[in-house]
């Protein structure tokens, strides 16, 4: 009783807001073509809701689902789950929306289908049921023949299958996605910057693949000679094939775990050791695939570079005791394998051995000195924070800007401010005072820093101080930094600008960018659409025909995941997506605390310094995503795209010149 007064409630509620004028035409909608609104997440209530509205309505109803923010995301249900186009949306009060009238007739047009689409979902459910979605529908279908419909959709399928069986010219049209641009995930004005920050390491200096294994060998040393591991410890060899960054892992079960955007697992990339976890595992461990905040807070997050070999080393290390059947505590092998790892930076060990050898460990990069020269002709301020410390910087850096006849010590001149050894994250909320650094001496004078001398070193200090010393405001600041949390997750709090630098980009957008990566992306949609077609089928008892066909669909989607996933990583898929096509927990750290990011600090010279660095307006989740679908009812296939294909810079004019239809429209 308590839900049908609930549902009577809301009505109400929506025949008062169209009585009262809030909805205006769309109280035609409302009253004639059967609107229902419906609690989310509420299975007694869409059952309700259903029945009431079969039987109080004439026509077929479409249940639309109450939220603040009804246009930017997807909304899901016991047994649909519907998305619309925030084009076509109208609020309702705090918590309904409706569509016009158009979108509501009894029988749908072509552009009700492409507004609307409904999709099967079942909350961390063991089945593939999960993921299928799509299928465009705009209305609950009344009882027909199933018969019917299951073999036009068959005929469907049968169609789709024989256009992807020869390679489609047509991809040919569809430009490539840039892998060395800027992408914006908040609007940027480069005019308003005056102030440039880096950090170091991976930042400012680039390292070969030689330092991961450099690392991987001397923490496993370390684990041995120190921590008294097995001997046989030191007969692993660093794998570059295996780890990503953006894992997380379970420090109670030592569980390598890879999540999408809502903190789900993809149990296809959940690792106990170097074994591939079953789902069966990831249920019992977590009681589905949707992480828990209870269990969240056992996961360590993996975000940086310096991770990918302790990611190794973590997993060699847990199947070693599981080999020799070993008893192990989860929590004690993480902190003995992090303890290592951080014991030979702080140590100094990897950084002696690093300048003994640069030129086996440094990239060098002549595009990063001359982005640093343009930026000090033009009267832009520069600064770096990195928590490596002096000595080490010093002689990374002058390596990579030695020149003929040049022993590279004029790097500093190109700075204002440079700190070191920082302790960041802790240096944006810690209030540790700065310390100067006298170079010659190697050691920290004992006087108070009020001021920061030109090109001088110094150690230590915190945001708070050098914000008073420097008098530069926050939104004047853009910082640049490869570590989400440690980087970038402060200076975007502080109210800096971002910007991450993410080298695994490139060979990201350039998978995309792939003819076949491409074709396997259009399929998988393609499959997605006919599974929540099969769904909304007439209600009906499901005959062996039916079956044979949802297998066939669900085997061909598997198929298409797995081509795309193993384009990137065999072991863990893409760092920025799921094998759904999800964003993954590593994408969404990038679209909160970066404003822009690229793969490079140097394809920043490519812009001009007064561009606008603007967010895609049909952007989903990070803008140098694109999704491919095709159109194969005519027997050929046809492509297009969804999604911003490259950045754009602006000026003000080119801006104004772009929003004037939009705004027209929006008055209109």
């Amino acid at each position: 009783m308590s839900s049908m007064r609930g549902m009577l409630r809301m009505r109400r509620r929506f025949a008062a807001a169209a009585t009262n004028g809030a909805l205006k035409s769309y109280s035609v909608a409302a009253e004639s073509q059967g609107v229902g609104l419906c609690p989310y997440g509420r299975r007694e209530h869409m059952k309700l809701l259903m029945e009431f509205f079969q039987k109080n309505l004439p026509r077929a109803c479409t249940f639309l689902a109450p939220s603040t923010n009804f246009a930017s995301a997807s909304y899901r249900f016991p047994v649909r789950k519907f998305q619309f186009r925030s084009s076509s949306v109208q609020t309702i009060g705090p918590r309904c929306c409706a569509l016009p009238v158009r979108y509501f007739s009894s029988t749908p047009s072509p552009e009700a289908l492409d507004r609307l689409s409904c999709c099967s979902h079942k909350r961390d459910s063991d089945s593939d049921d999960e993921t299928e979605s799509l299928g465009r529908c705009s209305y609950v279908q009344p009882p027909g023949n199933r018969e019917e419909a299951t073999e036009k959709l068959q005929e469907e399928f049968e169609t789709a299958m024989k256009c992807f069986e020869d390679a489609p010219p047509c991809l040919d049209d569809i430009p490539k996605i840039n892998p060395n641009g800027v992408y914006a995930n908040h609007n940027l004005r480069l005019d308003l910057i005056s102030v440039y920050g880096f950090d170091y390491d991976f930042t400012l200096a680039h390292y070969t693949a030689s330092l991961q294994h450099l690392i991987y060998d001397l923490a496993k040393e370390q684990l041995v000679k120190e921590l008294k591991y097995p001997e046989s410890c030191l007969d692993f060899k660093y794998d570059q094939s295996f780890p990503i960054r953006g894992l997380y892992y379970d420090k109670k079960r030592s569980y390598l775990l890879k999540l999408d955007f809502f903190h789900c697992a993809e149990v296809a990339s959940c690792f106990f050791g170097r074994r591939r976890l079953t789902h069966e595992e990831v249920e019992q461990a977590y009681g589905g695939k949707h992480i828990s905040p209870e269990n969240l807070s056992n996961l360590v997050p993996l975000m940086d570079l310096f991770c990918l070999s302790e990611v190794c080393l973590l997993s060699d290390v847990i199947q070693h005791f599981v080999d020799q059947k070993l008893q192990f505590d989860p929590g004690y092998v993480y902190e003995d394998v992090r303890r290592s790892v951080e014991n030979i930076h702080r140590t100094g060990l990897l950084h002696k051995l690093v300048l003994e050898r640069p030129e086996e460990y440094l990239v060098k990069n002549e595009a990063v000195t001359r982005m640093l020269k343009r930026l000090k002709e033009i009267g832009k301020k520069t600064f770096m924070i990195t928590n490596s410390p002096f000595p080490f910087v010093d002689g990374g850096m002058r390596y990579l800007f030695q020149e003929d006849g040049d022993d590279g010590s004029s790097w500093r001149e190109l700075f204002d401010v440079v700190v070191a050894l920082s302790d960041k994250p802790n240096f944006y909320s810690s209030q540790r005072p700065f310390r100067h650094y006298d170079i010659e001496a190697d050691s920290l004078t004992f006087n108070k820093v009020e001021e920061f001398e030109p090109h001088a070193v110094y150690y230590h200090g915190c945001l708070k101080d050098f914000l008073q010393i420097t008098k530069w405001r926050g939104t004047e600041v853009l910082y640049f930094g490869d570590h989400l949390f440690s980087d970038l997750r402060g200076p975007s709090k502080a109210g800096w600008r971002t910007a991450a630098i993410i080298r695994e980009l490139e060979r990201e957008i350039a998978t995309q960018n792939e003819d076949e990566y491409r074709i396997h992306q259009a399929r998988y949609h393609m499959v997605q659409e006919l599974l929540g077609k099969y769904h909304g089928l007439p209600v009906g008892p499901r005959r062996d025909k039916e079956k044979t066909l949802l297998l066939a669909l669900r085997k061909e989607r598997l198929n298409a995941r797995l081509s795309m996933s193993q384009m990137f990583n065999r072991y863990f898929g893409s760092t920025f997506l799921t094998d759904t096509g999800k964003e993954s927990a590593f994408a969404y750290n990038v679209q909160k605390y970066a404003d822009v990011y690229t793969s490079r600090l140097e394809n920043l010279m490519t812009y001009s310094s007064e561009a606008w660095l603007y967010t895609p307006f049909d952007v989903k989740i990070l803008p140098h995503h694109i999704k491919l679908v095709c159109d194969y009812r005519s027997g050929r296939l046809k492509f297009s795209r969804i999604g911003h294909l490259n950045p754009t810079q602006h000026s003000e004019d080119q801006l104004h010149e772009h929003l004037e239809p939009q705004l027209e429209m929006a008055d209109r």
